[in-house]
């Protein structure tokens, strides 16, 4: 049996994130807009639900979502997400385990850590106690606990020096899905 075809730009996408364990968490419908050095960027326009166990969350602006390009494992823990203008926050950045498609659907695991960049330009890491707290309850194994913590910092960096693809290159992007908005 073969593999799934891989989605094709313009194709529509599911994203489909689990806590360890298998445990549910988001899952919605995005676009996939293309790729580029970075990885494949997929759009998400403003009105879009995005749906967990227990809430719904309407996407109030446009997002394009960065999957990191293909490397190594230790390099592609996790999927950013790029909000357009006037969005709660500019960039937020989930530290997962690396990224899969299964045919027109991306599967990763979130890991709870996050690096944020506010629209004022403050850059932190979000919800350590809850990975701490995570970390014991779900069991994470060691090496899941050093790639959530390596990628944080990695991340942290990057988005605080502006370093690709964190240096607004995820503009032309949301153009994109600006068009899709309609």
């Amino acid at each position: 049996m073969s593999a799934p075809a891989p989605p094709r730009s313009g194709d529509p996408v599911r994203v489909v994130m689990t806590k360890w364990g298998d445990r549910p968490h988001w899952e919605f419908d995005a676009v996939l807009l293309g790729t580029d050095e970075a990885g494949d960027w997929l759009g998400l326009p403003a009105g879009a639900t995005m749906s967990r166990p227990g809430a719904d969350y309407v996407a109030p602006v446009d997002q394009a979502l960065l999957v990191p390009a293909e490397g190594t494992e230790t390099t592609r823990g996790w999927l950013a997400t790029f909000h357009a203008a006037q969005g709660p926050l500019h960039t937020y950045v989930d530290m997962t385990t690396p990224p899969r498609w299964d045919g027109h659907t991306l599967r990763a695991v979130d890991l709870d850590l996050d690096v944020i960049r506010g629209n004022d330009g403050r850059v932190w890491v979000d919800d350590e106690d809850e990975f701490a707290q995570h970390r014991v309850e779900l069991g994470y194994p060691d090496e899941v606990v050093a790639l959530a913590l390596s990628t944080a910092e990695r991340i942290l960096a990057a988005v605080e020096g502006r370093r690709a693809p964190f240096d607004g290159s995820a503009l032309a992007w949301l153009s994109h899905v600006e068009r899709l908005s309609g």
